[in-house]
Order: structure tokens, then sequence, then C-alpha cells
């Protein structure tokens, strides 16, 4: 079983690339038969949406924009459970069809603060996207309506997915080994 180390842990291969692009090839196939009327503006969550972003983005092809928001609401290996807005949206969403682009959805309550404020912009509807999906983390009502694959409650890094910091570069996804 293939390893890496990341500052004091170790992580073992969990999902290869070829996997993660195969599920992004199966959204972009959702998102397409949905959305190819809509224009609809896609606002990626960063950091970690930023490789799953440019890949389903290059599986678009109508009209779109795309722009990003930054939020922080993990510290190590789990998540603090506060969620601060660090960079704001400059688009003007009114009456547009807004996806919401998330690496990982967990708890959801991240899901859940972005929908509230974005219901202040007066979207046309807000839908939300994600590579990956724990469902038995999952703490919230809100509606996942693109999920790429489901996982189990593990923590994962890799394929923009960090470990305070370090591991997004990695083009497969690991898992903590136990």
């Amino acid at each position: 079983m293939e390893t890496v180390k990341i500052l004091d842990k170790e992580f073992e291969l969990f999902i290869p690339e070829e996997k993660i692009y195969k599920a992004i090839d199966e959204l972009a196939s959702q998102i397409k038969k949905d959305m190819a009327e809509e224009d609809p503006i896609f606002l990626g969550i960063l950091n970690g949406v930023f490789l799953f972003a440019a890949d389903l983005m290059k599986r678009i092809d109508f009209p779109c924009t795309i722009s990003f928001l930054k939020l922080a609401s993990y510290q190590g290996t789990s998540s603090t459970g506060k969620i601060k807005r660090l960079i704001g949206l400059n688009e003007d969403i009114k009456n547009r069809t807004v996806v919401v682009l998330e690496d990982i959805v967990d708890t959801g309550f991240t899901i859940q603060h972005i929908k509230k404020q974005l219901i202040g912009y007066e979207p046309k509807e807000i839908k939300i996207a994600t590579l990956f999906f724990k469902p038995d983390a999952f703490r919230t009502n809100d509606e996942i309506h693109y999920i790429g694959m489901k996982i189990p409650n593990e923590f994962i890094v890799g394929y923009g997915l960090d470990y305070d910091g370090y591991g997004r570069n990695l083009r497969n996804v690991y898992k903590l080994k136990k």
C-alpha cells in the first residue's frame, strides 16, 4: 500500500487520481444536463477546491462564469466549528443560478453558512456540488445536489485537501493511517 508522510502524520492511498477524474466526468455530465440553459455562476470555496474547480470547468462547455470565496473551518485534522469569511463575492449573482463548488462536505456547516450569506444577494437558486461527501459526518438538512463520491468519515489529504496546509499538491487522495 502506497503511503506518504505529511508533517507528523502517515497517510495511505485511498482514492487514485483515475477514480477522481471519473467522478468529475460524471459530475460534469450531470451539471451540463441540468444547467446548459442557465448561465450559472460557479462559486468555488478556497483553498481546497482549486484542483477540482479547474478540472470540472475544463469539462463544462456552455456559457458560465466562475468566482471564488475563501473560508476557513479546519485546523489540524478536525473542524473548529467556526467559519470565517475571508474573501467576499465580487460578482452580481442576482437572478442567476449559483453552483457552490466544494472539495469536501462533511458536517455541512460551511455550506449552511455560505447559503445564508448568498441568499442576501438574491440568486435565482443555489445548488451545491462537491467532489467528496461524508454522509456519516453530515449534520444539516441542506441538499447536496451533485456528489462526486460518498466516502467514509476519514481524514483525507491530496487533490486540493490538506493537513495544516500541506498535501494539497498530491495527485491521489490519501487517508490518515491508523
